[in-house]
């Protein structure tokens, strides 16, 4: 117990540097957030457009596609903040740094996680927040207590099946190395995957976006629960409310390809 409270306290600190690091140059920080802001501002303009101009397209009008968007933009952005620097990796390999993390007392994944902190990336969760807080009472949805239990696994199971996809994208270095932008198909491809609905897909597609990555259970099953709308063959809507357990075997299979890319590391040889 000593032990894990040290740990936990490590932790602690060396995430107060980080950020304490980040808001000391206020200027290039608010500069960083805007433009994280505006990425997310573009992307759902974009979405806005194209659902604004008919009434209804892959069963949900523009308020119910711009609720998929902000589910899935405010996990994504939180998952990429809390472990999105594991995809770092390859250079701390070709740096040598790895081997010096390898030499700590505490687990590599959290020490790569920790290694950097982006509060930047909050601007693309405010966007998200905003439009969800902006589509919710457009969708007819009344407040209740299921209703926000919904939103509120939907966000915590979203946000740990993109945290999955980064770690097993990160477990893949050990093998690629110089593959970033291969396993970058994994994280960014899922998010922009959960930003629409899962029935605009071909059924192939669909499938492997919902039981092979699940980045349907981020948003789009969710918000077919929510407004009480049937899902296409083989989605029904009430899987939207298992997103927490479609986290599960992600993780599952991201700490197996972990686990066997650290042991499979020999060290930098020099």
């Amino acid at each position: 117990m000593a032990d894990h409270r040290v740990a936990l306290t490590a932790y602690r600190a060396v995430l107060a540097s980080r950020v304490r690091a980040q808001l000391t140059y206020r200027t290039s920080f608010a500069a960083d957030v805007l433009a994280n802001v505006g990425v997310g501002v573009s992307e759902f303009a974009t979405l806005y457009v194209v659902f604004s101009r008919v009434d209804s397209l892959g069963g949900l009008d523009v308020w119910r596609a711009a609720l998929v968007f902000a589910l899935a933009n405010l996990a994504f952005a939180l998952a990429d903040l809390l472990v999105g620097h594991v995809d770092e990796l390859p250079r701390h390999v070709r740096e040598g740094t790895l081997d010096a993390f390898l030499l700590r007392p505490l687990p590599l994944l959290a020490q790569l996680a920790t290694s950097e902190v982006s509060l930047r990336r909050l601007g693309r969760a405010a966007v998200g927040l905003v439009v969800l807080v902006v589509a919710l009472p457009r969708v007819g949805v009344e407040p209740s207590a299921g209703a926000a239990w919904l939103l509120l696994s939907s966000v915590l199971g979203g946000t740990a099946v993109f945290s999955a996809l980064f770690v097993a994208a990160g477990a893949l270095q050990f093998w690629l190395l110089e593959g970033r932008e291969a396993a970058n198909a994994f994280t960014y491809g899922g998010a922009n995957a959960a930003q629409h609905p899962a029935s605009l897909y071909p059924g192939p597609l669909r499938w492997a976006f919902t039981y092979l990555v699940p980045a349907s259970f981020v948003a789009y099953l969710p918000v077919l629960a929510l407004t009480g709308q049937p899902g296409p063959a083989g989605l029904p809507s009430w899987l939207g409310w298992c997103t927490p357990l479609a986290a599960a075997p992600a993780w599952a299979v991201a700490l197996l390809l972990w686990r066997a890319g650290v042991r499979r590391y020999t060290g930098a040889g020099s």
